[in-house]
């Protein structure tokens, strides 16, 4: 499976995905994952952004209402088109543009900072994408991305229950056994009945994998967190409260070096 068929299967979903994440049925991304995230981003005021794998561009707008000139690319055409028109109806100065995260479309040191929400564990090649990121940063610029967590979203995995039926863990393994790819099928949570399963695909790494990618690229490690809701947010939104037991997501920020 190449990022042109990764693409394909994206915009099959592109239509739904946005109307549901538009209409507020993506908590995990809205209650814990970009929360965090923002938290750990530096001070992006003045400076030129990449958002990579944009999606609707959700994101990519928050990111410009912090002050930074955006740029943003994703591999589904009618994601494209949706982030396109909500910078029409509310223009931030985001420019979009198709392209794939594996040959993006930008000289070298252009960018001041790269973004990347919740997509490079879903390119055949993600290892072409940060070098590609690296790439296209200036010296000193920064990349900060977010990804499943590698440790527990393993291709075996189910819930844990005690006696009252609550969770208390996840029971995950076959983590070295990764394939080409895997076809993951599933919905938002408290989404409507008749709304679409998406198939997305995944490809598994090691944590151990994507960290050396990194330092092999020549990236520098800052920080990296493991989100969670807090017991407040968990009682306010018992979606997100399973977050309490398992790492889902894992957000990282590094930076290029000014010399090498």
């Amino acid at each position: 499976m190449d990022d042109h068929e990764v693409g394909r299967m994206w915009d099959a979903n592109a239509e739904v995905w946005t109307k549901l994440a538009r209409t507020g049925y993506d908590v995990y991304r809205d209650i814990v994952n970009t929360p965090a995230f923002f938290a750990m981003l530096p001070e992006v005021r003045g400076l030129s952004g990449l958002d990579i794998g944009c999606g609707e561009g959700n994101n990519t707008r928050l990111v410009a209402k912090r002050g930074a000139v955006m740029s943003a690319i994703d591999i589904s055409e009618t994601f494209i088109q949706h982030a396109q028109q909500a910078e029409s109806e509310s223009p931030l100065g985001i420019r979009y543009q198709l392209a794939s995260a594996h040959h993006l479309p930008f000289p070298d040191e252009t960018f001041d900072f790269a973004t990347s929400f919740m997509c490079l564990m879903d390119m055949p090649e993600p290892e072409r994408a940060i070098r590609e990121a690296f790439r296209v940063l200036k010296p000193g610029g920064f990349l900060q991305f977010s990804i499943t967590h590698p440790c527990f979203q393993t291709p075996s995995w189910k819930w844990i229950r005690d006696e009252n039926g609550s969770k208390i863990g996840v029971l995950c393994g076959q983590y070295f056994d990764q394939k080409p790819a895997r076809v993951c099928e599933w919905i938002f949570g408290g989404a409507p009945e008749d709304a679409r399963r998406f198939k997305i695909p995944v490809f598994d790494r090691t944590l151990s994998e994507w960290v050396n990618t990194l330092l092999d690229t020549g990236f520098q490690i800052e920080r990296l967190t493991e989100p969670y809701a807090d017991e407040k947010t968990a009682a306010e939104y018992p979606d997100v409260a399973d977050t309490r037991h398992v790492a889902y997501f894992l957000i990282v920020r590094c930076r290029k070096p000014t010399t090498r």
